[in-house]
């Protein structure tokens, strides 16, 4: 079939889905139609297409962790895995519950612990981590992803257990700055406004085994290798088991409803859904990807 087709046929699945609900954790997306969706593909050939929604912009929140963690790794390869580890984590994205016994070293770098140390260590490297991530966005892209300062302000406003784990983290040690700024440049990249197809092209990298648009190289092979494996592993946060035998991809999820996934040599998949399932992860997205990987047989498996 052709993509287009393919695509087609997802956007009908999905047409079908009646659950979820939108998260209620930050009020400016608390407001979105639950009922949007869009999916884009951009292949490492430059081929770009997409369905639905696919050119609206939607907040990435913690899809942003994969290209903060990418930044992390160009720079300090293994060095950043002596402060988080890569075990997936069978409690929510944000719980406390492990980390004050694993002494402050979260269990992977896509949870909320974990993505405030690779923030953390990001703002060390380059001395304004928001800006280094919207910057590889906007590069990578060709242009359009922006901070959405309503949202900023929003999630800021309610960032009571995030400040939590950035202070007991900080209590263990395991934070080189100040907690405000960190959690500052944390939510400001989160909070950075995309479209499906622009996240997709921004990704690529990922399946070109750390290849940037310009033919430079952000990772190494292995790094690139390592990362795709540790977002099959954690990046679906406690349903990473579940999400990994339905699709079978690399994956990155967020609570604006965005999910980025990886097939290696071929491309990039974003689908993005507003309403989440008790995970965190979108049901209209999960469900599209699911049913692409079924009808290509794209799946790393």
């Amino acid at each position: 079939m052709e993509l287009n087709d393919v695509l087609a046929e997802v956007r009908a699945t999905v047409g079908t889905v009646t659950t979820g609900v939108v998260t209620s954790a930050i009020p400016a997306l608390a407001r979105v139609d639950p009922h949007r969706f869009g999916m884009a593909f951009a292949g490492v050939d430059g081929e770009v297409v997409g369905v639905g929604d696919w050119d609206e912009a939607f907040s990435v929140q913690s899809v942003s962790k994969v290209f903060s963690l990418a930044l992390v790794l160009a720079h300090d390869g293994e060095a950043l895995w002596t402060r988080v580890r890569r075990q997936p984590s069978v409690h929510r994205f944000n719980s406390l519950s492990e980390l004050d016994g694993d002494c402050g070293i979260p269990r992977n770098p896509f949870v909320n612990a974990g993505a405030l140390v690779v923030t953390d260590r990001l703002l060390g490297i380059t001395g304004h981590a928001k800006e280094s991530v919207l910057a590889l966005l906007l590069t990578e892209s060709g242009g359009g992803p922006y901070v959405d300062h309503a949202v900023a302000a929003d999630e800021q406003a309610h960032n009571h257990r995030n400040s939590a784990i950035a202070h007991l983290i900080a209590d263990h040690g395991n934070l080189h700055h100040p907690v405000e700024d960190v959690l500052a440049h944390y939510t400001g990249h989160c909070a950075i406004a995309a479209t499906c197809g622009q996240l997709a092209t921004a990704a690529l990298f990922l399946a070109r085994g750390g290849i940037r648009a310009n033919g430079e190289r952000l990772l190494s092979a292995a790094d690139t290798t390592r990362l795709n494996a540790t977002l099959l592993t954690c990046g679906t946060y406690d349903a990473a088991g579940d999400f990994a035998y339905s699709v079978g991809l690399p994956a990155k999820s967020g609570i604006g409803g965005g999910i980025l996934a990886v097939i290696p040599g071929r491309g990039i998949l974003c689908a993005w859904g507003p309403a989440l399932d008790t995970h965190g992860n979108s049901v209209a997205a999960t469900l599209a990807l699911s049913t692409f990987t079924s009808i290509t047989g794209w799946s790393i498996f």
